[in-house]
């Protein structure tokens, strides 16, 4: 009965005959079909954020030309600037968990969260997960809260009515009608999230970042988070957060984690296209090929190769590396998956451990903080789980750069290379590092591979 005159409206759209222009409504019931009740139900569940973060803006004269502003990046007084954002939310339980968009509130110094109702709270950022383009709040002193319950975001098909609710450019909250228009959109990059999208034509504009994607039942089918346009107006190429995503990002959230971990594969895949399908005998190209794989992979434990093609995960197919992962993450960790794979002629089945990245061995951080032309360095060894956080190769070793500040800022060393030797001798480990920058020299020459690339840095102290 909840959605009674939704129900209607189907049903009359099933029973009717083709429309033509001198179609007009038969009942009072038809004239009266819409949206209503669905809106009635999901909107108090969405708010308006707006958030206040104190950014860094440094002046350089280099900054807009082509070859110079790389290389004085760093150059020029840095001046603080304060940053508003404007933004939608979702909540999610009734003591005020809300999920919102990284690129909303992420970094924010102060968030407010105003409700329908008008009631405002004041929030704090409890995780964070810029890959995703999901943030997880949490609303100060509140309680009997309106929340939306997760649709599976897995059963939603191409074609299915959905509303999206925010607050497009600050004018107060706002629903808008379309359809599904696509799924599986991995092989883009929109907002900061660079992943697994569903795609809708909704009209969703600057504001609506954050909001809900809903059905017709009146669940969370995704947490909208981008558009494709050229003036910045929506031109219906829309973007959500699948709600399996997010529920498991929640998850994480309430068990304390300030950080969203993704199960390890460590593996490198690509999608099967026509000519690598050719070349493996594939009536259609189809999966995802196994490039490299670590051996403690759980997908190496589970008897995987390279050179296999993962065709499903857990009965979903999987046309790239992005859409495997994202099947992987909105399992979780400590569950199992199920893998169907092709080697050679023959397909065979296997079940994966969804497990973290180990952090073996040690990664052993330093940071250098005495007098030298590399103060203010910090770096660490390689291993699975910085693999996993700096998006490296499975098969990456030696010492990464994690972090830069002080003179090691002004080095043109960069975060994520891998250092390789310093002055002629070569790195091996993080104490190499701060015994070969203890030395006083004024010339230095530093190697490094940074993108696949090997490269020569010099300077001089």
């Amino acid at each position: 009965m909840r959605f009674l005159s939704l129900a209607l409206f189907c049903a009359a759209i099933l029973a009717a005959p083709a429309a033509t222009s001198e179609t007009v409504p038969a009942s009072q019931a038809q004239i009266q079909l819409s949206f209503a009740p669905v809106v009635r139900e999901t909107a108090p569940a969405v708010v308006n954020i707006y958030a206040q973060r104190v950014v860094e803006q440094r002046s350089s004269p280099f900054a807009d030309d082509p070859f110079f502003g790389d290389l004085f990046r760093n150059f020029g007084q840095v001046t603080p600037r304060v940053q508003n954002s404007l933004g939608s939310g979702v909540i999610l339980s009734e003591d005020g968990i809300v999920v919102s968009n990284f690129h909303v509130v992420g970094n924010a110094t102060e968030i407010r969260v105003i409700l329908n109702d008008r009631r405002e709270f004041d929030a704090e950022i409890i995780l964070t997960d810029e890959e995703s383009d999901l943030a997880v709040l949490k609303l100060r002193d509140a309680r009997d809260l309106p929340v939306l319950e997760f649709a599976d975001s897995d059963a939603v098909e191409v074609g299915e009515l959905v509303l999206a609710i925010g607050n497009p450019f600050g004018v107060g909250q706002t629903v808008s009608s379309g359809i599904i228009s696509g799924l599986a959109r991995s092989g883009i990059a929109v907002g900061s999230g660079r992943g697994y999208f569903i795609q809708t034509d909704a009209p969703i504009n600057p504001g609506n970042s954050g909001g809900a994607l809903v059905d017709m039942q009146g669940r969370l089918v995704g947490v909208n988070t981008a558009i494709i346009s050229r003036s910045g107006a929506s031109h219906g190429i829309g973007f959500a957060i699948p709600a399996n995503l997010v529920a498991q990002v929640v998850t994480q959230a309430r068990e304390g984690r300030t950080r969203f971990q993704r199960p390890w594969a460590g593996v490198t895949a690509q999608a099967v296209d026509a000519s690598i399908a050719e070349a493996f005998d594939q009536p259609v190209p189809e999966g995802v090929i196994l490039l490299d794989i670590h051996p403690d992979s759980p997908l190496a434990q589970a008897g995987l190769q390279r050179g296999d093609v993962v065709l499903s995960v857990d009965g979903a197919a999987v046309n790239s590396g992005p859409e495997m992962m994202f099947r992987l993450a909105a399992r979780g960790l400590g569950a199992e998956a199920d893998l169907t794979f092709r080697r050679r002629e023959r397909v065979q089945d296997a079940t994966i451990a969804l497990i973290a990245p180990p952090d073996i061995p040690d990664r052993a951080e330093r940071t250098i903080i005495q007098r030298s032309a590399l103060r203010g360095l910090s770096v660490a060894r390689i291993n699975p789980a910085v693999s996993a956080e700096y998006n490296l190769s499975p098969d990456a070793q030696g010492i990464l750069v994690i972090e830069l500040r002080d003179i090691a800022a002004r080095t043109g060393l960069r975060e994520g290379d891998i250092l390789i030797s310093i002055n002629g001798m070569p790195v091996t480990s993080t104490d190499d590092v701060m015994t070969l920058a203890a030395e006083p020299l004024r010339n230095w020459q530093i190697e490094v591979l940074r993108d696949g690339r090997r490269m020569t840095l010099r300077f001089r102290l």
